[in-house]
């Protein structure tokens, strides 16, 4: 499977449950995914192998021409938008300029749709550069990804591709002192003979432990929507997954289901 990739540096708007009107913003190379995780679920396939120092990204004034262009031409139909999306083609925090086009979105934003939003998606691997964790601190939906309660069940579904264990992307979560929110994807299924299940109640419940750590403002959860890289990953019925976001409720933090 080779996944779903983005051909463009600015994309939509599409109508997301999640986010509402959003245009999104690739700062990957075009067509080729880039990621330092290699999640099992991933709908854009599987991460490149090599160095990503090498990768053709978008420079920042080619993001900014591209991105005010099409604001453009929105703001000039009288378009509707909610939310400008970094997602794309992989993790965008790994594009060297990501402080600065934050900066340069921030303006844009205020230029053409102040009511809109601006929202990254996010893994937390890099958070602990700083430059990368301000330039998150800044955006109006910090969105970053907590998929697992251990870390043998994060290695085996997020399956980073750079040295980090779980309490590394706990001890990145941290220092956004809440002003985030966690997005979940829960997942069964087995991979080079390798059973994996975040469903489970150990699992679940130190997630929960996590969880209620971090207190971020929002917890969104959600099963597989698309193809995924392998074949052996089963989606998550909708009622196991209303049963977990009770238990997130329960501590107090509100929590959006998207079966």
């Amino acid at each position: 499977m080779n996944g779903f990739l983005f051909e463009q540096i600015v994309f939509g708007p599409v109508k997301s449950r999640r986010l509402g009107i959003s245009l999104g913003v690739n700062l990957l190379p075009l067509n080729e995914k880039h990621c330092t995780f290699n999640c099992l679920y991933c709908e854009c396939g599987w991460t490149i192998p090599g160095n990503k120092s090498n990768a053709s990204y978008p420079s920042r004034t080619a993001v900014y021409q591209a991105l005010e262009q099409r604001l453009h031409a929105m703001k000039q139909k009288k378009s509707l938008l909610d939310t400008i999306t970094f997602a794309g083609n992989g993790e965008p925090t790994l594009h060297p300029e990501f402080s600065g086009i934050i900066e340069d979105t921030i303006s844009l934003r205020k230029t053409y749709f102040p009511g809109a939003r601006i929202a990254v998606l996010s893994n937390a691997s890099l958070a602990s550069d700083k430059q990368v964790a301000d330039a998150l601190k800044r955006v109006d939906q910090n969105i970053l990804k907590l998929d697992a309660g251990t870390n043998k069940t994060f290695q085996i579904i997020n399956n980073p591709g750079i040295d980090i264990h779980l309490d590394e992307v706990i001890q990145n979560l941290k220092q956004f002192a809440g002003n985030m929110i966690i997005q979940t994807l829960f997942v069964r299924g087995s991979h080079k003979g390798v059973s994996f299940d975040n469903t489970t109640d150990h699992e679940v419940s130190l997630w929960l432990q996590h969880i209620q750590m971090l207190q971020p403002k929002l917890v969104m959860i959600y099963p597989i929507a698309r193809a995924t890289p392998t074949e052996d990953v089963e989606k998550v019925p909708g009622d196991v997954l209303l049963s977990i976001a009770a238990r997130v409720e329960a501590l107090g933090i509100p929590t959006e289901v998207y079966p």
